[in-house]
């Protein structure tokens, strides 16, 4: 079966219109990961099994920076995730991107300092990472956001939704100076978050096609007319995203696509250098779930 996995914030998880079906405890070779993991279908019986991952684990409680990203990724592709759809509040870098609005990313510059961004450490490997993001599942996602989007300005509450853009993905946990925001702005970038690397790097090593869902909850604190980011003001915006961002994941349930063709299906093919009377048993162990 089809099984999207989902990871995202604090508050994502109850979904009209899902039934849950069983929590799932993963053990991995990198630890534990966030929290248990939901799996779930929609109440109406059809589109794909969904695969439900807090990030920041129930209550909120791991920080951009400790989440242990490997142990995320590795769960989900042993439970047999399809894809994975990372689900982000961000900050905006565009005028044009208004909070409140829904960008589908296509690219991604990795700021990060401290984290474990690769499970080849034992090991040789070298994945194309050019296009970060799935384009046909990138394309499913976007079609997916506008649904919901033209249903929403029906009913007199419309936002935007953005095809393409870059994602700046900072260390956190605090928010950006000025002057990193005016930065990231000159690059041309549309969003900034702190929590979709090395989360992409890891999913395209598990060749998992890999899409990010990013909502824009602020300005940053660039904008000469908004004031600076503040966690309240992001929590307050949020409360008013999730039910969009829940329509968003029901469509894409429903209309995932056929994703085999994509290129994170085979990024091994040719990737691994090591010779394989080089690898170590316990290399060979400990990567077993992705290599067999």
């Amino acid at each position: 079966m089809t099984k999207l996995a989902i990871i995202g914030g604090s508050g994502l998880y109850d979904v009209p219109g899902v039934v849950e079906l069983e929590r799932i405890t993963v053990e991995t070779p990198y630890g534990a990961p966030s929290d248990a993991i939901v799996r779930a279908r929609l109440a109406s019986g059809d589109g794909a099994e969904l695969l439900f991952l807090p990030r920041h684990g129930r209550g909120h409680r791991i920080p951009p920076h400790a989440i242990n990203y490997r142990a995320n990724i590795c769960a989900l592709k042993k439970l047999g995730a399809s894809a994975v759809l990372s689900v982000s509040a961000t900050g905006s870098l565009k005028e044009s991107i208004a909070p409140g609005d829904l960008v589908v990313i296509d690219q991604i510059i990795d700021l990060t300092k401290r984290r474990h961004s690769t499970y080849f450490d034992a090991i040789a490997a070298h994945v194309a990472f050019a296009a970060p993001i799935c384009a046909l599942f990138a394309r499913a996602t976007y079609d997916a956001a506008c649904a919901v989007a033209l249903a929403a300005g029906e009913r007199g509450k419309p936002f935007g939704v953005h095809d393409g853009g870059t994602y700046v993905c900072m260390e956190g946990p605090q928010f950006s100076t000025r002057a990193e925001s005016l930065l990231y702005r000159s690059w041309g970038a549309s969003l900034v978050g702190m929590t979709n690397m090395p989360e992409a790097k890891l999913a395209r090593e598990a060749e998992l096609p890999y899409a990010t869902l990013g909502l824009a909850t602020d300005y940053d604190c660039w904008h000469e007319s908004e004031g600076a980011v503040d966690v309240t003001a992001v929590v307050a915006r949020l409360r008013t995203m999730v039910e969009h961002a829940h329509a968003v994941m029901l469509g894409l349930a429903r209309r995932l696509p056929d994703l085999t063709a994509s290129p994170a299906t085979c990024a091994l093919k040719g990737a691994i250098m090591t010779s394989p009377d080089a690898i170590t048993a316990d290399a060979r162990a400990q990567l077993s779930w992705l290599l067999g």
